[in-house]
Protein backbone atom coordinates (compact mmCIF):
# COMPACT_ATOMS: atom_id res chain seq x y z
CA UNK A 1 0.00 0.00 0.00
CA UNK A 2 1.35 3.49 -0.65
CA UNK A 3 2.42 5.59 2.23
CA UNK A 4 -0.62 8.30 1.24
CA UNK A 5 -2.90 5.25 1.63
CA UNK A 6 -1.66 4.46 4.60
CA UNK A 7 -1.68 8.13 6.06
CA UNK A 8 -5.44 8.54 4.82
CA UNK A 9 -6.18 5.03 5.99
CA UNK A 10 -5.09 6.20 9.74
CA UNK A 11 -6.66 9.24 9.78
CA UNK A 12 -9.48 7.81 8.57
CA UNK A 13 -10.61 6.47 12.00
CA UNK A 14 -11.61 8.86 14.92
CA UNK A 15 -10.08 7.08 17.80
CA UNK A 16 -6.86 7.13 15.86
CA UNK A 17 -7.06 10.98 14.87
CA UNK A 18 -7.86 11.60 18.65
CA UNK A 19 -4.63 9.53 19.86
CA UNK A 20 -2.60 12.10 17.40
CA UNK A 21 -4.61 15.20 19.08
CA UNK A 22 -3.69 13.70 22.16
CA UNK A 23 0.30 13.61 21.43
CA UNK A 24 -0.03 16.60 19.42
CA UNK A 25 -1.27 18.16 23.21
CA UNK A 26 1.73 16.32 24.76
CA UNK A 27 4.36 14.49 23.05
CA UNK A 28 5.98 11.20 24.42
CA UNK A 29 2.85 9.94 26.42
CA UNK A 30 3.10 6.10 27.25
CA UNK A 31 0.51 3.71 26.37
CA UNK A 32 -1.16 3.88 29.79
CA UNK A 33 -1.16 7.61 29.49
CA UNK A 34 -2.92 7.32 26.13
CA UNK A 35 -5.24 4.37 27.35
CA UNK A 36 -6.76 6.29 30.13
CA UNK A 37 -7.54 9.07 27.38
CA UNK A 38 -9.61 6.47 25.32
CA UNK A 39 -12.73 4.42 25.90
CA UNK A 40 -10.85 0.72 24.55
CA UNK A 41 -9.33 -1.72 26.02
CA UNK A 42 -5.47 -1.66 26.09
CA UNK A 43 -5.44 -4.56 23.36
CA UNK A 44 -7.19 -1.54 20.69
CA UNK A 45 -5.12 1.61 21.82
CA UNK A 46 -2.29 -0.42 21.26
CA UNK A 47 -3.54 -1.44 17.47
CA UNK A 48 -4.27 1.75 16.58
CA UNK A 49 -0.85 2.73 17.56
CA UNK A 50 0.40 -0.01 15.39
CA UNK A 51 -1.56 1.82 12.38
CA UNK A 52 -0.55 5.08 13.06
CA UNK A 53 2.88 4.04 13.45
CA UNK A 54 3.00 1.81 10.32
CA UNK A 55 2.13 4.68 8.41
CA UNK A 56 4.70 7.44 10.34
CA UNK A 57 2.10 9.19 11.81
CA UNK A 58 4.08 7.65 15.87
CA UNK A 59 7.24 7.21 16.31
CA UNK A 60 7.66 4.96 19.70
CA UNK A 61 10.79 4.93 21.61
CA UNK A 62 11.57 2.89 24.60
CA UNK A 63 12.78 4.53 27.69
CA UNK A 64 14.00 1.53 30.01
CA UNK A 65 10.66 -0.58 30.56
CA UNK A 66 8.26 1.78 28.94
CA UNK A 67 7.27 3.20 25.55
CA UNK A 68 6.86 6.48 24.67
CA UNK A 69 5.11 7.41 21.28
CA UNK A 70 5.64 10.52 19.53
CA UNK A 71 3.99 12.67 17.19
CA UNK A 72 5.41 12.59 13.50
CA UNK A 73 3.70 15.50 11.70
CA UNK A 74 5.72 15.14 8.52
CA UNK A 75 3.17 12.73 6.56
CA UNK A 76 0.20 15.18 7.68
CA UNK A 77 2.12 17.72 5.75
CA UNK A 78 3.40 15.81 2.95
CA UNK A 79 -0.45 14.81 2.31
CA UNK A 80 -1.25 18.82 2.67
CA UNK A 81 1.23 19.67 0.01
CA UNK A 82 0.04 17.04 -2.24
CA UNK A 83 -3.72 17.12 -2.15
CA UNK A 84 -4.23 20.59 -0.69
CA UNK A 85 -2.18 22.98 -1.58
CA UNK A 86 -2.39 22.34 -5.05
CA UNK A 87 -6.31 22.61 -4.87
CA UNK A 88 -6.11 25.77 -3.11
CA UNK A 89 -3.64 27.98 -5.01
CA UNK A 90 -6.09 29.31 -7.79
CA UNK A 91 -8.50 30.05 -5.18
CA UNK A 92 -6.16 32.01 -3.22
CA UNK A 93 -4.35 33.84 -6.07
CA UNK A 94 -7.99 35.04 -7.08
CA UNK A 95 -8.62 36.51 -3.96
CA UNK A 96 -5.18 37.97 -3.80
CA UNK A 97 -5.63 39.38 -7.37
CA UNK A 98 -9.36 40.77 -6.21
CA UNK A 99 -8.02 42.48 -3.33
CA UNK A 100 -5.76 44.02 -5.04
CA UNK A 101 -8.26 45.46 -7.54
CA UNK A 102 -10.51 46.42 -4.81
CA UNK A 103 -7.73 48.19 -2.94
CA UNK A 104 -6.36 50.06 -6.45
CA UNK A 105 -2.92 48.39 -5.68
CA UNK A 106 -1.34 46.94 -9.06
CA UNK A 107 -0.13 43.30 -8.88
Amino acid sequence: MPDDDLVFKALADPTRRLLLDLLFERDGRTLTELETQVDMTRFGVMKHLKLLEEAGLVVARKEGREKRHFLNPVPIRQIHDRWIDKYTEHQVTALLDLKNELEGNEP
